[in-house]
């Protein structure tokens, strides 16, 4: 049987851990909408860079199509 310092002993640890584990899940968020942002400006550029290709030009092709038929 636990006794009352073993008991506030382990809510002490838990405390810690759940402290940890917030700091670590708002890094994540942190990181998770920065990469968010940084895809939003690659699409931009991208939508931007298809509307300055010259409209007589042929799409461009997939590399997939120049692989050798081994791969």
């Amino acid at each position: 049987m636990e006794g009352p310092k073993d008991i506030e002993r382990r809510l002490t640890d838990l405390e810690i851990k759940a402290c940890f584990t917030e700091d670590m899940l708002d890094a994540l968020n942190r990181q998770v909408a920065s990469q968010q942002e940084q895809s939003d400006r690659l699409l931009r550029e991208l939508v931007r860079l298809r509307d300055q290709a010259p409209a007589d030009e042929p799409p461009p092709r997939s590399l997939r199509d120049d692989l050798p038929p081994h791969y």
